[in-house]
């Protein structure tokens, strides 16, 4: 591993360094949901946050997952040199990067050789976990996921990794557990967090299986979980990615678990809207629900969307018979957890045919990030319609019900955009937005948040 310096500069204007005062010194995970707000954050982002670099001849640098460690903030993606400022030193990194959480100074020992993307990090005391589509770490079989020394970065070699390939997509510790998601073939499964050795926390009975097609029975991707999220009171645990069944009873796209400490076992919830395909036929596509999180109080969670317009959009307005107006196509909506059989969501914000990948709820506010040019904009479809508002790469959703309907309008009941407006520009969109005690981060492929240079990586601070 090694460093050089760019001889060019980059100017960026000032930003807010209100919070800058409080030190995140929690050790342990923490997760999106632990975190409540009373307001929204700024949108102006701090001035220190790295880069991610453009190198010549590779793919477009992406970071795809974040972590708060300690006194540290680990981010892992696809990148191979990441820059202490625009203008100032760079550093070779092989897709995971660690620094300073509020100013931004990048480890200089923490270096891994990870040879494939890492989609997921996750830190415990002095150690880091990634999972990834990667095969070695140092040059040292370890498959899909590893578990690192923060100071060091080198592999720990009491952990082994318990799949000989494919991928791991995102990752929690729950009741002495780890929890693994990915495409794996038990999809969702738990494992000693010291040793990698399977646990049965999640019970080998718990199968995830079928792979989801699309309109006009269009193939999809993989069979995999790709996200999921714990609520804070450790009762639940709500997945999404690419499956139709769970321990053969139908859970298309999303299933929730019920959590106690000797282990999960199926809840009962299911919301039927979901086995249907929204318009998109891309592969990616038709496995749809792209994230969830919970809100602070473990009482609603929210769930992340893609797969373009919902089936229902050609349908008289006032047609209530037709589920389909109430899909979650390109969409963020809010479902009780005690609702074990919902008929609609709480609220629904269309964005009018962009892709949210992403979101992550305060208390305050719901955030989302994807390519979006719109948000609570229901009446589009791939244009801006009655109450759109322009949100370009995402914004900040009312945690309440709210926002435009027309009159006598029978549609899943809408949510309001917030104000909140740092203009994103993203080519896809960013996997994670992660609030902890002193704001907001945002990790994605874009390289400016509110006219600011912030490639791949920025925090906005609470006021």
């Amino acid at each position: 591993m090694g460093e050089c310096m760019k001889s060019s500069l980059v100017i960026r204007s000032v930003g807010a360094t209100a919070s800058l005062a409080l030190v995140l010194t929690a050790v342990g995970v923490a997760d999106a949901s632990d975190f409540e707000h009373t307001t929204v954050v700024s949108t102006n982002p701090v001035d220190w946050t790295p880069d991610l670099v453009e190198v010549s001849g590779q793919p477009k640098p992406v970071a795809y997952s974040i972590a708060e460690a300690g006194n540290q903030m680990v981010v892992g993606g696809r990148f191979s040199r990441v820059e202490q400022n625009p203008g100032t030193t760079q550093y070779d990194r092989s897709n995971v990067v660690a620094f300073g959480a509020t100013d931004g100074v990048i480890n200089k020992t923490f270096a891994p050789n990870v040879n494939g993307e890492v989609w997921s990090v996750l830190s415990e005391g002095t150690s880091v976990y990634i999972g990834g589509n990667f095969t070695t770490v140092n040059g040292v079989a370890s498959a899909a996921v590893a578990k690192l020394d923060l100071a060091t970065g080198a592999l720990d070699s009491s952990f082994k990794s318990p799949f000989k390939g494919g991928r791991v997509t995102d990752m929690a510790t729950q009741d002495g557990n780890l929890v693994l998601a990915g495409t794996f073939p038990r999809r969702l499964m738990s494992v000693n967090p010291n040793t990698g050795g399977v646990t049965n926390y999640i019970p080998t009975s718990l199968t995830v299986t079928g792979k989801l097609v699309g309109a006009n029975n269009a193939p999809s991707d993989s069979p995999q979980v790709f996200k999921f999220d714990i609520s804070s009171d450790g009762q639940h645990l709500v997945a999404v990615g690419n499956f139709t069944d769970v321990q053969g009873q139908p859970r298309p796209r999303v299933f929730m678990l019920d959590l106690t400490t000797a282990g999960a076992t199926l809840s009962s919830w299911n919301y039927e809207p979901l086995a249907e395909p929204c318009t998109s036929t891309r592969r990616n596509a038709i496995s749809y629900i792209q994230d969830v999180d919970f809100a602070p109080n473990s009482q609603w969670f929210a769930l992340a969307a893609f797969g373009f317009m919902y089936q229902g959009y050609d349908l008289p307005i006032n047609d209530a018979g037709n589920r389909r107006w109430y899909q979650i196509c390109d969409a963020v909506a809010r479902f009780e957890t005690s609702s074990l059989n919902p008929t609609q969501p709480t609220w629904i914000n269309y964005s009018g045919g962009d892709s949210i990948k992403s979101v992550a709820v305060t208390g305050a506010a719901v955030y989302v990030q994807g390519h979006s040019r719109w948000l609570e904009n229901p009446y589009g479809r791939d244009f801006k319609n009655d109450g759109g508002k322009d949100r370009l790469g995402g914004g900040a959703i009312s945690p309440n019900p709210g926002g435009y309907a027309r009159a006598g309008d029978l549609h899943a009941v809408p949510s309001a955009a917030l104000d909140w407006n740092p203009n994103m520009p993203q080519q896809s969109g960013g996997y994670q937005v992660l609030p902890t005690a002193a704001g907001v981060w945002f990790v994605t492929d874009g390289a400016r948040f509110n006219g600011e240079y912030h490639r791949g990586i920025r925090f906005a601070p609470l006021p």
